[in-house]
């Protein structure tokens, strides 16, 4: 064999294996984890995996085909969450979406080293998540909701349909590390209204009972919280039960009876996160990412609870609704 037919050879065979390792790569099934910080599959997380799956399929990931969703129920203990994240990272996992502060930090530290898209995070920075929402710095960037605009928001919301009330409650669950952040956010637009607001935390559901009674002769607002959130038919009782106006941050509330919320939509975050998927699977780095914000933001109000609750709700806050139960 002459030299020139040898590298005629050579060249072909080196085209053969760079198109069969391209074949491999693009049949290969790439794993992603997915941290739920609640026991098992609700109505609305039904909604939200289908919005995170269609986003994903939009970009070329096709769940049991090209990709396959890992997904942990860890309900709200953080120690479980922790071990479920290494339990993921094991699989092996490219990556870890987890929703809720609580669930992000548990990821980052049961899978350390691990990209972690977060979904839906409270005060990324003020919790030392990320260094900042434009460069995150670390192996954490997704989205975060609850930025100092929507939480005046929901204080300013609820004043307005009770504005004979200037006493606010704010239910906080005790090992949410963005309570701070929150609470001085609503305390900076509460100050402006003339409203006095008491800040209760609760550790465990046992307590809600006697925490929500605190709020009584007064108004509440529900700070997101995947503990509340589980327990959210008992939260919407407790309020009625105690004759409290209440504001929350997940409308599931409201459609279980509550009186109002105010927060933006879940299917955003779930969308957005299919992005920043994408982008980590083809190889960019979480620290490069910036933490994405909504920019739309949605009231609901159920009419049926202000009637029972002998509330008014003002013409003018209506028409701003995005969605009213009758």
């Amino acid at each position: 064999m002459d030299r020139r037919t040898f590298a005629t050879l050579a060249a072909g065979i080196g085209l053969l294996a760079s198109l069969a390792a391209r074949a491999q790569q693009a049949d290969k099934v790439l794993r992603i984890g997915l941290l739920f910080p609640r026991s098992e599959m609700t109505p609305a997380d039904r909604i939200e995996l289908e919005a995170l799956r269609t986003g994903l399929r939009e970009l070329g990931w096709v769940d049991g085909k090209n990709l396959v969703i890992e997904i942990r129920w860890a309900g709200v203990n953080p120690q479980r969450q922790r071990e479920l994240a290494a339990e993921l990272k094991a699989l092996p996992v490219a990556l870890i979406l987890a929703l809720g502060t609580t669930a992000i930090r548990a990821a980052r530290d049961g899978a350390p080293g691990l990209p972690v898209v977060m979904i839906n995070a409270g005060d990324p920075v003020g919790a030392g998540l990320v260094a900042s929402l434009a460069r995150p710095g670390g192996d954490l960037t997704g989205t975060s909701a609850a930025g100092e605009d929507i939480l005046a928001k929901q204080v300013e919301w609820l004043a307005a349909a009770v504005p004979q009330l200037k006493r606010f409650g704010v239910l906080m669950h005790s090992a949410n590390p963005a309570n701070g952040f929150f609470f001085d956010a609503m305390s900076l637009r509460a100050k402006t209204l003339g409203l006095r607001l008491d800040r209760i935390e609760v550790a465990v559901e046992g307590e809600l009972d006697g925490a929500i009674a605190r709020a009584k002769g007064g108004a509440l607002i529900v700070v997101n919280d995947p503990m509340f959130l589980r327990s959210r038919a008992r939260v919407v009782e407790l309020t009625l039960r105690s004759r409290v106006p209440s504001m929350f941050g997940n409308p599931e509330y409201v459609t279980a009876g509550g009186l109002m919320s105010y927060i933006s939509p879940n299917a955003w975050h779930w969308r957005s996160a299919a992005g920043f998927v994408d982008k980590l699977l083809k190889g960019a780095k979480p620290a490069d990412l910036p933490v994405e914000q909504p920019t739309k933001f949605e009231l609901m109000i159920n009419l049926k609870t202000a009637k029972a609750l002998g509330i008014a709700i003002p013409q003018s806050l209506l028409a701003r609704a995005d969605e009213v139960i009758q």
